[in-house]
């Protein structure tokens, strides 16, 4: 199934997706790293993450200097390997994010993080940092930019942010479990 959906997400939009289902997402993403989750946990967030939708990214900028300040053009984003947010992500689900996006899949402690606050893991594909950038309207902002531009939180403005493959939903069904019980049968 298709689905377009518009943040901040509810619960009830999370619920409805199951594994296999294809996003697009238009609103306001925040792009999140280890350190940022890190930070986050420390100190708490810069962005209020009810209903927010979070991707592992380092995107690439393009800081364009205004005689009003800085003002910033992303020139490409694509996923992190979300593995390095397992330290972090179950506690960082609890305050109110009802979407990650990365790629690679996370381990069963996000797993059940997930089913426990009604969220889901939304697969990016890798390598196509130059197509995803074609859905970001503008940069709406930057947190922590003093742990580098990899690692800020970039507030970020998307109309049909996608495609993006639900490959962990809010019930526990896992995409990436499912091949290796697969392969390991085969």
């Amino acid at each position: 199934m298709n689905v377009k959906l518009k943040t901040p997400l509810s619960k009830e939009d999370t619920k409805q997706l199951k594994t296999g289902d294809i996003v697009y997402i238009s609103g306001t993403i925040y792009t999140a790293r280890d350190r940022a989750h890190q930070r986050i946990l420390k100190e708490g967030s810069p962005v209020n993450l009810e209903g927010a939708v979070i991707f592992h990214a380092g995107p690439i900028i393009k800081t364009i200097e205004t005689g009003e300040g800085a003002d910033y053009k992303i020139v490409a984003v694509g996923p992190t390997t979300s593995t390095r947010m397992n330290p972090y992500q179950p506690d960082v689900l609890k305050l109110g994010i009802n979407a990650i996006i990365g790629k690679g899949g996370m381990d069963s402690e996000t797993a059940d993080a997930l089913v426990e606050n009604d969220a889901v893991y939304l697969a990016a594909v890798g390598g196509c940092a130059a197509l995803y950038v074609k859905s970001i309207n503008k940069v709406k902002g930057v947190n922590w930019i003093d742990l580098g531009i990899p690692e800020a939180i970039w507030e970020l403005e998307v109309k049909d942010f996608g495609p993006l493959i639900v490959a962990m939903d809010s019930e526990g069904n896992n995409l990436y479990e499912e091949v290796r019980k697969k392969v390991n049968t085969s």
